[in-house]
Order: C-alpha cells, then sequence, then structure tokens
C-alpha cells in the first residue's frame, strides 16, 4: 500500500547491491488495534538498545498504519481542557514558562490569552544541538538523493503514503522553504519520536487535543532557515482548512538574534485575518499592515529561543520566520503540528504520536 523510494544506486547499508526495497504495513501486519500498538512499542523499544535503519523504515509505516485507524474510529466533539490563567504569568512579550510546569490547562490559557504559550528548555540543549548537526547532515544526502548520487547512511528515503490520501507532500516547496520532511529520514523521524517521549509532548498534545495526538506526513518538518530567506506573515489555517490542531516550534539552536527566529502577534485571534493585501503577494500571505493591526496594542516581538526551547500555538496563530540577512548563522528548528482525528486535515496523511 505504501513504500520506501531508496534512490541510493541499489546498495543496502553494507554497500551491497539489492534490490529497490519497499514495505507493506497494511499486508504483512493485520492484526489489532492493540497488537499494533504494541508492535510499536516493542519495535521503539529494541531500537533504543539496538540501531537499526529496517526498524526505522518499519515504524513509519506502523505509525502511518496506526494513524489511519485513529482517525478512522475518532469520536466527534472532543473538549480541550479547562484553561489555567491563574498560574499564567504577567509578563512584557510572553510569559517563559518552564517544561516541568507545563500542563494542559496551562497551555490552553495560554493560547486562548496570548495566542502561544513559550516554554523553556523543553528538550535538553545538548539533546537539541545533536538534533541539529543530524538535521544539517540530512540536508546533505537529501541534496545528493536529488542529484542522483548514491546514498546508504539512512538519513534521506522519500516514504509514500498509502494511496487512500492520494497526497501531495510538496517536497519541492518544503525544500526551497528550508525544510525536509521528517517522515522522509526514518532515522530522524525515530529519534523525533524518541524525543516526542521522553519530553512529554505526546501525552501533552494528546491531553490538550481531547483525543488521540496524530502528526501528518506534510506538517512535520525539519527545518534549516537561511538568514536570507525572508518570512511571510501567516495563519495556518487559512490553508488548512477547519481543524483541530496544535503545533511545536522547537527550536534547535539560538535564534531571534544570531540567526533567523519567529515574528510573533502576541494575542488571541479568533478569526482568520484578511490575506492578499497591500504587498501580500501570495494567497495566504498577510500583510505587514495587517499584522500591525491584527496585534493592536501589543507591540510584534521577536523573542529570543536557546537550543531546546519551544512555542506552542494553534492554527490561527499569526507569525512569520524573522530574519535579516545580517544574521551570521542558519537556525535550526524542528516544526510538528498535531491534529485530533476529529478534525484532520482531509488532504493530509496521518502518523500516530501517542502510542
Amino acid at each position: 500500500m505504501w513504500n520506501f523510494r531508496r534512490k541510493n544506486g541499489n546498495q543496502d547499508e553494507g554497500g551491497m547491491a539489492v534490490a529497490e526495497r519497499s514495505i507493506n504495513p497494511l499486508e504483512d501486519f493485520d492484526g489489532s488495534d492493540d497488537a499494533l500498538i504494541a508492535e510499536i512499542e516493542r519495535l521503539s523499544a529494541a531500537d533504543r538498545s539496538n540501531r537499526s535503519q529496517a526498524t526505522e523504515r518499519r515504524l513509519i509505516g506502523l505509525r502511518h498504519l496506526a494513524g489511519i485507524r485513529l482517525m478512522d474510529c475518532a469520536k466527534p466533539d472532543p473538549v480541550h481542557p479547562e484553561p489555567d490563567f491563574a498560574h499564567l504569568p504577567e509578563a512584557e512579550g510572553l510569559p517563559e514558562i518552564a517544561a516541568k510546569d507545563v500542563t494542559p490547562e496551562l497551555l490552553r490559557g495560554g493560547i486562548l490569552r496570548d495566542g502561544c504559550l513559550l516554554v523553556c528548555g523543553l528538550v535538553g540543549r545538548e539533546q537539541a544541538l545533536r538534533f541539529a548537526q543530524q538535521i544539517d547532515r540530512a540536508f546533505e544526502v537529501r541534496d545528493r538523493h536529488d542529484a542522483g548520487e548514491p546514498s546508504v547512511e539512512g538519513y534521506y528515503e522519500e516514504f509514500d503514503p498509502d494511496p487512500r490520501f492520494n497526497a501531495e507532500l510538496g517536497r519541492s516547496w518544503v525544500k526551497e522553504g528550508g525544510g525536509v520532511l521528517a517522515s522522509d529520514s526514518p532515522m530522524l523521524s525515530y529519534e523525533m519520536m524518541e524525543m516526542f517521549r521522553a519530553s512529554g509532548v505526546s501525552l501533552l498534545a494528546s491531553a490538550y487535543l481531547g483525543e488521540a495526538a496524530l502528526s501528518s506526513l506534510q506538517k512535520t518538518t525539519l527545518r534549516k532557515a537561511e538568514p536570507w530567506v525572508g518570512g511571510a506573515w501567516h495563519q495556518d489555517g487559512a490553508f488548512m482548512g477547519p481543524v483541530r490542531s496544535l503545533n511545536l516550534w522547537l527550536s534547535l539552536s539560538r535564534c531571534g538574534d544570531e540567526s533567523p527566529g519567529l515574528d510573533l502577534v502576541p494575542r488571541r485571534l479568533d478569526y482568520l485575518v484578511q490575506t492578499k493585501t497591500e504587498e501580500a503577494v501570495f494567497d495566504m500571505q498577510v500583510s505587514q499592515l495587517k499584522a500591525e493591526q491584527a496585534a493592536g496594542d501589543k507591540p510584534i516581538i521577536r523573542p529570543i529561543f536557546e537550543p531546546g526551547d519551544a512555542l506552542l500555538f494553534d492554527e490561527l496563530f499569526l507569525h512569520q520566520t524573522g530574519s535579516s540577512p545580517s544574521m551570521p548563522k542558519p537556525r535550526f528548528a524542528l516544526e510538528s503540528w498535531f491534529f485530533g482525528g476529529s478534525g484532520f486535515p482531509s488532504d493530509y496523511a496521518p502518523i500516530a504520536v501517542d502510542v
């Protein structure tokens, strides 16, 4: 039903010639939902002690299958947690919440008051920096792949979802925007899921959404933003349609001063701002003037993120990449949109996260 395309000169990890690989989880896994979850957990645990590219490829396929099942059986009308405004600090700009203090209720309060929640140290600094190095390597391997050169490292192998989604993954557009789809890197996809598990992100997303959190092939991206690439104001809800969502934007390098960060409108918007006005030339782009009007009496801000800091927000949050050609370094980040099955984007392909 789906497969990994390995355009690597038909070599295996040891450089031996092999036929083109494919996996077919719908055909070779037909067990119950509980058995599927148990298999994902078993393979994940096995890979912690003995890393295997074959296991990491298979895990993406099995998580995709689990995502399909969760989406198909999603119940209508889940509810968000009650917002906790009482424990949300007042601050100029955005309050900085320590990872240990984050609750689903506090997250809901932050999104309803400030449009987002800034979480400091969600992931350890050294782990974040190591993951940034891995992303840089994945970009190099993807470039070799696109040039038709052999690659045997497992950093970049394109994944095709189940045909029922007829999904346009937009790889050329993602590449132009400074990204690699996480599903196209089985090695880093596994490490990302392990990071979500260890940091509690998976459970937090599900508790916030009121249902099992799903990510998607299209909106889970490993990012490297060069200083000369400008941003564009936008709300992701303008092109995702009606969804139930939570976005994790995880900084993997210091950004906002020495490398591109994020420009934010730090307030809750309950509507989609008008697009394609003034200098905004793209269909989903909001102009600088409209962004300033939406901010009202709250100034637009560009926070400083350290490696491991995270910003959490939903599809109505107005933001853009904040960059300047004078910045000396690129910015590394991980962006993963989580969706509830009851409001999953119709043209996206699901990946189970909280299993």
